[in-house]
């Protein structure tokens, strides 16, 4: 109990740039209502792994899936806070289910040390890397790539609306994958933490958080050993792969742990690990037979099972192939080992198919790909960077050797093999994962997140076999785990300098294999052991050359990603944001604002930072999120939008505003609201009277379209009998004043202006009806 307040505390530290309130408001909405109702609903619906803490941890991850499902029900009735039903729900769920004695073994302090230790060096390298990468103030945050303001722009998008639609180009329906933005949408609505800070900092770092100990936690549950847990932490937090090479980090192939560019970046990929690890524990459950298990403890499971994987087919499209090929792979297994259908892991593959068909059709539309079947083409693109296709043998065979070694702990494994599915389950996965980034591609590099999923079943291979190890031969793992760091650090140190042509590819892993086979050689001898400790030593250095790549990558994005020219106006962000506190959540945006780089001979039709700061939909910003969009964006990816009548008509009314095409964009469209770049654009003259200026700040002008006045106004009234008016009253524009009261005159003979033949024979009333700044004038009354 002693470590466990690191947890906290390492929570406030990696966050400390945000005021105290923030984090401290989110760790109160995880416990209150994620955590203690999801290990509710996790331990009576499964009956526990053994470990509470482990059912502590992999709950909190089944809370999440369920506030997931939970919120987007809620939103169609208007319910944004649905998630606080959570606590309720556990509680019946609790007192309706049957009560069991759950076996207890308790977790020895050395074990939970461990995983804080992992903790403390997770949230150090936030504080050093992590929160570094997407600047939230200042003028570095006006220079983003289109990730940033993207997530940013779904999250917007569905803490306002459900079903969604595409935020930044509004009129079609969002055919992407959205759990994790609605998980956010959902904590935004219960702690007010602002939407940016959630996105890019607190969500991000909390599922790094649950991704190190849910990797504990399962770690545990395979090996039945509570030394899986500090071992499995470890290796989230520094293990990683032999791809980080200098030429393969300037080209995205980059180290595939949680804490690589693409799952900070990418919200749905490091939600999906944290969903996929439970997921991974209840099919456990459920594949290992458990004595005396009855028909109703077996449903709990497959609904706990269903509920995840319904989640995860909402979450990210890479997870459940790669956990489909695993479970094929376990339920042949089972199949030919027992003589007959395995009818559990049937259904769980019945489900996996009906989920991911019914994501395929309602929430993608049945759309087609973008990801298509192209084997090697992956590595083409980093031979076509480096000079020549020649080099695409040598550069695949590296990059396919890094992304198979941390699976070699699988060698290590001992325990139970012959009738356990779960080491074929891995293996299958993690190779299926492999092969899909290799035969696969899509000019975004997004075949590249199976192997971010596959990871973790790698990180879990490695785990399984180190904790198979006898107590006197960890101290040898140990040593053998740092040869494999010292022969892959001075392998890709040598890199650097070294390697400048397509010629030395392998040059830097030949030397750090070579190194690493002296290293073995020496070390087994010293030793003189036994064949088993020969491949003890082996598989450890091999592991450990996972290490030091991950380690080096890193501080390639210590500094930001950051564009070279500011791909948000200047004063932008404070524009979206006065709209947001001044607009409904329906309200609709045009802009003239189109390109990721505002006046770019070639225009990327990547901006959707309105969107995103604003929280509002807009009628056409950005249209080109098919594909990645940075400054590489290649030519001819990107496609016309879909409706180009819409497109003239808003680019038209920045460049030639009149009282018709307003109208026809505020009645026809419903926009309310006009955002003007005068980088892209000098603002007309007569849209200032046209429209009301609300806003002015930096390079961004906000006006707000309003209904044109009554052609007239003031009716006419019945002409009094000497044939005068009854009344001539002077409008200026705006707001009239006008004193009470009947006005008084001196005696005498009043004198009238040239023009008026009689006094008025009334006191003038006048309507009190307020009219926007800007109308030009209303009709006058002829006397």
């Amino acid at each position: 109990m002693v470590s466990l307040p690191v947890l906290p505390l390492a929570w406030f530290v990696a966050l400390q740039e945000h005021p105290p309130w923030m984090p401290a408001a989110y760790l109160g909405y995880l416990l209150i209502i994620i955590a203690i109702p999801g290990t509710m609903f996790w331990r009576r619906l499964t009956g526990g792994t053994g470990w509470f803490l482990a059912d502590a941890v992999l709950g909190t991850a089944f809370g999440l899936a369920v506030e997931t499902l939970l919120y987007p029900i809620g939103m169609l009735f208007k319910m944004p806070f649905a998630a606080l039903l959570m606590p309720a729900l556990a509680v019946g769920v609790y007192r309706a289910l049957p009560r069991r004695k759950l076996p207890e073994r308790p977790t020895p302090w050395w074990a939970t040390a461990g995983v804080m230790v992992a903790v403390g060096v997770a949230a150090a390298w936030f504080v050093r890397v992590g929160s570094q990468l997407i600047p939230l103030n200042g003028a570095s945050a006006l220079r983003p790539n289109s990730d940033a303001p993207h997530n940013l722009a779904l999250a917007g998008e569905l803490t306002h609306h459900f079903p969604p639609k595409v935020p930044y180009a509004d009129g079609r329906w969002l055919t992407g994958h959205w759990a994790a933005y609605d998980e956010i949408a959902s904590s935004h609505w219960l702690t007010n933490i602002p939407l940016d800070v959630l996105t890019h900092r607190i969500a991000p770092f909390a599922w790094i958080l649950l991704t190190v100990l849910g990797a504990a936690a399962v770690g545990m549950l395979f090996t039945g050993r509570a030394v899986a847990a500090p071992i499995a932490a470890g290796l989230t937090v520094v293990a990683g792969d032999l791809t980080a090479w200098p030429w393969a980090v300037s080209d995205r192939v980059l180290t595939e742990s949680p804490f690589s560019l693409g799952q900070l970046t990418n919200p749905p990929q490091a939600f999906s690990t944290v969903l996929l690890l439970p997921l991974i524990a209840v099919t456990t459950l459920l594949l290992r037979r458990k004595p005396g298990q009855t028909k109703g403890q077996l449903f709990r499971l497959f609904v706990t099972a269903g509920v995840l994987i319904a989640a995860l087919a909402l979450t990210k499209e890479t997870t459940l192939p790669i956990y489909a090929a695993g479970l094929a792979a376990a339920w042949i297994y089972l199949t030919v080992r027992a003589g007959r259908l395995n009818l559990r892991a049937l259904v769980l593959g019945v489900s996996v198919a009906a989920a991911y068909v019914l994501t395929f059709f309602v929430v993608l539309g049945g759309g087609v790909s973008s990801v298509l079947f192209k084997p090697g083409t992956t590595f083409d693109q980093l031979a076509d960077r480096m000079g020549g296709g020649s080099a695409v043998a040598v550069i695949g065979v590296v990059v396919v050797l890094g992304w198979v070694m941390p699976a070699v702990g699988a060698l290590l494994i001992k325990r139970r093999v012959r009738r356990d599915p779960m080491p074929l389950f891995l293996v299958a996965g993690f190779l299926a994962a492999i092969a899909a980034a290799a035969v696969l591609y899509d000019d975004g590099l997004t075949q590249l997140f199976f192997v971010r999923t596959g990871f973790i079943y790698g990180v879990l291979l490695a785990t399984w076999g180190l904790a198979s190890l006898e107590r006197r031969q960890f101290a040898i793992a140990a040593v053998a785990l740092l040869i494999g760091v010292a022969a892959i650090y001075w392998g890709r140190y040598r890199s650097d300098d070294a390697c400048t042509s397509a010629n030395c590819f392998g040059q830097g892993l030949v030397v750090a294999l070579v190194i690493a086979a002296i290293g073995v050689g020496v070390f087994g001898l010293v030793l003189r052991g036994s064949r088993r400790t020969w491949a003890l030593i082996a598989v450890a250095v091999l592991l450990g050359t996972t290490v030091s790549p991950t380690v080096v990558s890193l501080r390639k994005f210590a500094t930001p990603p950051l564009t070279e020219y500011e791909s948000i106006a200047p004063g932008g962000i404070d524009a979206a944001r006065f709209i947001r506190r001044n607009s409904g959540s329906d309200d609709l945006i045009a802009t003239n604002l189109h390109c990721h780089r505002a006046r770019a001979s070639h225009c990327l039709t990547g901006s959707y930072w309105i969107s995103g700061y604003a929280e509002r939909r807009v009628l056409v910003q950005g249209w080109a999120y098919q594909t990645r969009v940075d400054d590489t964006y290649p030519d001819g990816v990107q496609s016309k939008y879909w409706n180009e009548e819409t497109l003239r008509l808003n680019d038209e009314v920045f460049t030639d505003p009149t009282r018709e095409n307003l109208e026809t964009l505020r009645t026809k469209y419903g926009v309310q609201w006009l955002l003007l770049d005068e980088r892209v654009s000098a603002p007309p003259k007569n849209l200032d009277r046209l429209t009301e200026l609300r806003f002015q700040y930096g390079s961004v002008r906000v006006y707000q379209l309003y209904p044109p006045p009554p052609a007239n106004p003031f009716p006419s009234q019945s002409p009094s009998p000497t044939g005068t008016p009854s009344q001539t009253p002077s409008f200026p524009t705006g707001t009239p004043s006008f004193p009470t009261g009947t006005p008084s005159f001196p005696a005498g003979t009043p004198s009238f202006p040239t023009g008026t033949s009689s006094f008025p024979t009334q006191t003038p009333s006048f309507p009190t009806q307020t009219f926007p700044t800007g109308t030009t004038g209303f009709a006058t009354q002829t006397p």
